[in-house]
């Protein structure tokens, strides 16, 4: 009697050892599940850039490979130019809108009253406007003011935008900021705008990385702005990928390379700014 009694306790009590271990073999199956999703296809844009032209869509020929595609795309003077633009309006966009984010997020933060409020709330309006809706008002406007096909006709909306969307998250860094500092700072002689810059801004520094990182990686990978108010003298690289599909046919190859060199910088900025990112959204 005492052994049937005692083998639904040994029984139970090995369920329960086994259940932490069971859950965690899931877990690290999901997780290489979710890995494996994200990383193929990247991994077979990568296998059709080594690809050459005839083999594309033959997977068997599994030793054909070639650099040519790349050096078939950057001899292409439209690719250099739509890289070195690409380049320039990610990091001019960056620039200017930290600029202007910065400070618009310390008022949003430190300051109460109509102006502020009034900040606020159009902010909060461009932003409840769905992206797609400003493409088309954005290309009259730039028409108008003669810097459509231009940086300036690229750069003021993606400035726009990073200011609606990026002054939010500023005002949360400088909340989590004390603000007794500021003003131990302005009774030591310093104005407002000197406590700003000499203490407040140093300790957001991880904060401004985190949203420099994200801004020129959102930049650079933009399409839509990039394809309506841009023509020929301001090529992007996004949209010259497109230029591989024809009357034809598409030219995966090409493409892909594009892609690829299109891939590279990003993934260099992610890979060095990861930690920062992550620093910076802990403030």
């Amino acid at each position: 009697m005492t052994d049937i009694a005692m083998a639904p306790v040994r029984s139970e009590g090995f369920f329960a050892a086994l259940a932490p271990r069971g859950k965690a073999v899931l877990f690290a199956l999901t997780a290489i599940g979710v890995c494996l999703l994200f990383a193929f296809p990247v991994f077979w844009l990568v296998l059709t850039s080594l690809r050459p032209g005839t083999g594309v869509y033959y997977v068997h020929r599994g030793t054909e490979f070639t650099i040519d595609n790349f050096h078939d795309v950057l001899t292409q003077e439209i690719v250099v130019r739509a890289l070195f633009n690409s380049f320039m309006i990610s990091t001019l966009a960056t620039v200017l809108s930290l600029g202007v984010t910065a400070t618009s997020g310390y008022m949003l933060s430190r300051f109460k009253g109509p102006i502020p409020n009034t900040w606020f709330s159009l902010i909060y309006i461009f932003r409840c406007v769905p992206y797609v809706a400003w493409v088309l008002p954005l290309y009259f406007v730039t028409q108008q003011l003669h810097i459509f096909d231009s940086y300036w006709g690229l750069l003021l909306p993606h400035i726009a935008v990073h200011i609606c969307f990026f002054s939010w998250i500023m005002k949360g860094f400088f909340d989590g900021i004390d603000p007794s500092m500021e003003y131990a700072a302005m009774i030591d002689g310093c104005s407002r705008w000197g406590a700003f810059w000499r203490v407040a801004m140093p300790t957001a520094i991880p904060g401004l990385t985190a949203l420099a990182i994200l801004c020129w990686l959102y930049t650079w990978n933009e399409f839509l702005f990039a394809l309506i108010l841009t023509a020929h003298e301001t090529p992007i690289l996004t949209v010259v990928m497109a230029q591989f599909v024809h009357e034809l046919g598409m030219e995966w190859h090409l493409m892909s390379a594009t892609a690829v060199i299109a891939l590279v910088p990003a993934l260099i900025v992610t890979l060095f700014g990861q930690r920062y990112v992550i620093r910076g959204l802990r403030i």
